[in-house]
């Protein structure tokens, strides 16, 4: 991952670098120059000022360069950070849907947004460690071309200096990446009790959730008490031998001083070098940025190797009718047959009822029919063209769903009816809202269709409302309904049905349906058993069996755990009783 950050901003980095290393080589040269201003004083007694000027010029040009790595350290990071959360979200939302799924909310924040900090400061860490490697070089090579003596007793310490970055460098590691684990634990939970907070408080287990949310705490305690160990025992032992060191070469500086083989003038410039070369042990601080790295970035990868869904450029033929046709359909997940050699054909602007007991493949279903996720055998065409070879635009502005628990986008009412490939007119919005029944209690917000969704309190029905009028709003050749209306009062729901029934002919309806009346209006009925087609046809002919009045007899639960279609299941009939006839049914 660093290496493709780095491509994303090369010009700011390199340009980081030659900073970095030009305020290295300032810093490296001050003291020669420094060391001669000494000597000729103590020579001529003259003041030197081309020597002092240069000796400014260096002090200058590392504030000015140090001042311009930290304005490009910042930017650049601010930059490659925001690259890799879009970047991320961008490979997100063109998986298939399951594999987002398979993160878990809390997880998925902690990832995209402190993680991806941290993952991206890698490139302008490891650019500015060069400046941290070249200060302590220099100021050893300085010592060596000075007296050789005194770089010989540098090096008697250096031993120590390579065990204590080693040993920080491999404690931080494995520190941040627990750490890491703990917080993305805590956001977990957190935002699993923040989504079932109702439930919490009618079982009234708030002290209970309480100590569950927070029992990560405990994890997290332990690695960040080991992370401030590392850090402080790098820091004493460096406080111990980083000044022992100085000591050492000042003192074998003093006696070549005294024994006349140093000048003034090489006593202050060793003096300096010896400060330069002891640097080395500020390299703790990079070297935890880079382990915090490079833990970060192991837990972005495996969002960024989610496989995108292949699209091509075809186009659907234009005016198609929506034919929607599945040929040896075979859904595999974990080694488990979701769906088993399912053919069918919906012929255009009719619309079918998908039925079966709760797990038997529905919804698997209804995703493969609008490609948000693929087959793993089999073919899925809609007029004609094998939905893989569409192009996704053109896919997705022809394919519209509604679905149980629908993600209300966008900053106003208007904008989540809106929130499509294309923007509908108002107007359009408006009649979406009508046929949805929303128009009603939208009109009683506070600002109507311009109420932010923040401010505007949604009962269960409510969201699924705006969920179909977004659908509606949309018109294309297939809609997609995946127990979009399990919320709705049976009134609301006899008044979505008959707009979708106003509807007919100009767009293919595939409905997942747990209420009878759903079945009952449908062109079809497709009866799913264990991820097989078990039967295709009239609902007034299914009813005939006894196993598919049962569909209806058991209660089903939806996605929000409540019992799906309550209050619009049928009783079984009673052996050769006739089937219920639409024109009766007035749930």
């Amino acid at each position: 991952m660093p290496r493709a950050l780095a491509r994303r901003r090369p010009l700011a980095l390199t340009a980081l670098l030659l900073c970095s290393v030009g305020a290295a080589l300032a810093a490296v040269a001050l003291p020669a120059v420094l060391g001669s201003a000494v000597d000729r004083v103590t020579a001529d007694a003259a003041v030197p000022w081309p020597t002092l000027r240069l000796a400014m010029a260096l002090t200058v040009a590392e504030v000015l360069l140090d001042a311009a790595v930290a304005l490009l350290g910042g930017t650049t990071t601010a930059g490659l950070t925001a690259w890799l959360r879009g970047a991320t979200v961008d490979r997100l939302l063109r998986a298939e849907p399951r594999h987002g799924q398979a993160f878990a909310p809390g997880d998925l924040t902690t990832r995209l947004t402190a993680n991806a900090a941290d993952a991206a400061t890698a490139p302008v860490t490891a650019a500015g460690s060069v400046a941290g490697v070249l200060l302590p070089a220099g100021g050893l090579t300085g010592l060596v071309l000075v007296d050789p003596w005194t770089a010989a007793a540098l090096l008697v310490g250096a031993p120590a200096l390579v065990v204590l970055l080693r040993t920080f460098a491999r404690h931080t590691a494995d520190t941040t990446a627990g750490y890491q684990r703990a917080q993305a634990d805590l956001a977990t939970r957190l935002t699993e009790a923040l989504e079932g907070a109702a439930t919490i408080r009618a079982a009234h287990t708030g002290a209970r959730e309480y100590t569950r949310i927070l029992e990560p705490l405990t994890a997290l305690d332990v690695h960040g008490r080991r992370t401030w160990q590392v850090f402080g025992r790098a820091t004493g032992h460096s406080a111990v031998l980083l000044p022992l060191l100085t000591f050492l070469v000042l003192a074998v500086a003093g006696l070549r001083l005294a024994a006349g083989a140093l000048s003034v003038g090489d006593l202050v410039a060793v003096s300096r070098y010896a400060v330069l070369a002891v640097g080395v042990g500020s390299l703790t601080g990079a070297l935890g940025a880079l382990s915090r790295s490079h833990a970060a970035a192991r837990r972005i990868d495996p969002l960024l190797a989610l496989p995108a869904m292949p699209h091509r450029s075809s186009e659907l033929p234009p005016g198609g009718p929506g034919t929607l046709e599945l040929r040896d359909v075979e859904v595999i997940r974990d080694g488990e047959h979701l769906l088993r050699k399912v053919s069918l054909t919906l012929p255009g602007g009719s619309s079918t009822a998908v039925v079966g007991r709760s797990g038997s493949g529905k919804s698997v279903l209804a995703a493969v029919a609008g490609r948000l996720t693929d087959p793993d055998a089999g073919t899925v065409t809609l007029d004609g063209t094998v939905l893989t070879a569409v192009d996704t635009t053109a896919l997705r502005r022809d394919i519209a769903y509604a679905f149980a628990r629908p993600a209300l986008l966008g900053t106003t009412v208007q904008d989540t009816i809106a929130f499509g490939v294309s923007r509908p007119s108002a107007e359009q919005i408006r009649s979406s809202a009508r046929s949805a029944s929303a128009h009603g209690f939208i009109s009683l917000l506070p600002l109507g269709y311009d109420t932010p969704l923040s401010e505007a309190p949604l009962s269960g029905g409510e969201r699924q409302r705006l969920g179909l009028a977004r659908a509606f709003a949309h018109p294309g050749r297939l809609l997609v309904l995946d127990d979009a209306t399990s919320s709705l009062d049976t009134v609301t729901e006899r008044e979505v049905q008959r707009a979708l029934a106003d509807r007919a002919g100009s767009r293919t309806r595939v409905i997942v349906a747990h209420r009878l009346s759903s079945a009952v209006d449908a062109d079809q009925v497709v009866w799913i058993e264990d991820g097989a087609v078990r039967a295709v046809g009239r609902h007034s002919d299914l009813w005939e069996d006894p196993s598919y009045r049962a569909v209806f007899a058991a209660p089903e639960r939806s996605q929000d755990g409540t019992s799906a279609g309550a209050g619009d299941v049928a009783e079984p009939a009673r052996p050769g009783a006739p089937p219920p006839s639409p024109r009766e049914d007035t749930r």
